[in-house]
């Protein structure tokens, strides 16, 4: 799946969150996941708004007033992250968020990053807006994210280092070292937030993709604008000829020393990781050892995360790393109704033809919750999914 934010009207982290919400994310599952954070003081609420004809969904985060919020620095935040019991690909996404807005703030204000004084940013709200962002991308099956041009807007900003011109430098730097496409606005008000800038800068991609279109999710700020103060969030299918092609990293090491509970507990904690594939061969080592090579292929921006679970969770000294080309057919996912309930279908589209596979999971928990074979819900969705084709 890829996302386009269309940031015709800026972009902030809870409008972020917003349009996660009324593309299809579930807040119930987003405050799921927020609550393995170490950090208490704010409650998340989403209501449905309209505004200049537009309908979307609108996402506090309230911080309680009787609850002190010091100004934290990078390792604070960091700390915050990582004592959570977040997914690995959801810390070291975040984290890398906060990293490029420690850097882009350590620039403008001529100071080491180790010194900078997270103010606003350092809010829980801010870690709420940030690491929400990164479960809700995730939760909606994201792979790449792009991102629209975005509007500077005009005028004064109030911080804590007192009142800055709009776009407020750390912004600006963020978007400078992101090659960020600006335009213009006759708004005279912050549009794009120091948040907002952190995760396109970190997560996007500034260009539109060409893609087939699933969902449309609008995000509202809280500003009263001569326009729908919304960011719009496109989520789809890509829409190529032939394949597409991209890069993911291939690490690698043989193992002759362990046992098969710890290999299968290793891949749990990899695919936790944020790996697309996890899979053993059986090998032949030194001094005649049967032994088995752990393959895993993820993200290159999660190579060196994907390693230390390696080395953290299998009794390897070493880990081998190689980067290489995929070359991929266009794949998504659907649901198909079945006499006992959805079954999520993969779908494959390749030079005009489309074929399509249930989810052997969801046939099997379908199966046993109603007594019936398992095999029989799978020849039904089967049949359910020949029709997408």
């Amino acid at each position: 799946m890829l996302a386009y934010f269309d940031c015709f009207s800026g972009i902030s982290g809870d409008m972020t969150l917003g349009a996660l919400v009324d593309a299809g994310l579930s807040v119930d599952l987003l405050k799921a996941e927020l609550a393995k954070l170490p950090v208490d003081g704010y409650t998340l609420a989403a209501e449905r708004v309209k505004s200049k004809g537009l309908r979307g969904t609108l996402v506090r985060v309230d911080l309680d007033p009787s609850i002190s919020q010091p100004h934290r620095h990078l390792a604070d935040v960091l700390g915050i992250i990582q004592a959570s019991a977040l997914p690995d690909y959801v810390k070291a996404t975040s984290s890398a968020v906060f990293r490029k807005l420690a850097e882009a703030e350590a620039r403008v204000h001529g100071v080491g990053v180790e010194e900078v004084h997270f103010h606003e940013v350092g809010a829980v709200d801010a870690i709420v807006d940030v690491v929400g962002a990164v479960v809700g991308l995730a939760a909606l099956g994201v792979e790449k994210a792009y991102a629209s041009p975005l509007p500077t807007g005009s005028g004064t900003v109030q911080t804590a280092h007192g009142l800055l011109p709009v776009p407020a430098p750390a912004t600006l730097e963020l978007l400078r070292g992101a090659g960020a496409p600006l335009r213009p606005s006759p708004a005279q008000t912050e549009l794009v937030t120091p948040t907002g800038a952190a995760i396109l800068a970190t997560l996007a991609e500034f260009r539109q993709p060409a893609l087939r279109l699933r969902a449309v999710g609008h995000g509202f700020g809280r500003k009263d604008l001569p326009w729908a103060n919304c960011l719009r969030l496109w989520l789809g299918e890509p829409l190529a000829a032939g394949v597409d092609r991209d890069e993911i990293s291939v690490l690698e090491a043989n193992l002759d020393d362990t046992t098969p509970e710890l290999l299968g507990a290793a891949m749990g904690r990899l695919f936790e990781a944020g790996a697309l594939d996890v899979y053993f061969t059986p090998i032949q080592m030194k001094k005649n050892r049967p032994g088995v090579k752990l393959s895993v292929l993820g993200p290159p921006e999660l190579e060196d995360a994907l390693a230390a679970t390696m080395l953290r969770e299998t009794t390897t000294l070493g880990v081998r790393v190689a980067r290489a080309r995929r070359l991929k057919a266009r794949r998504w996912q659907q649901e198909v109704a079945t006499p006992w309930g959805p079954v999520r279908v993969k779908v494959k589209a390749f030079e005009g033809q489309v074929t399509a596979a249930p989810e052997y999971d969801d046939c099997l928990r379908l199966a046993s919750a109603a007594g019936v074979p398992v095999a029989e819900v799978y020849a039904v969705a089967r049949v359910a999914a020949g029709n997408l084709a």
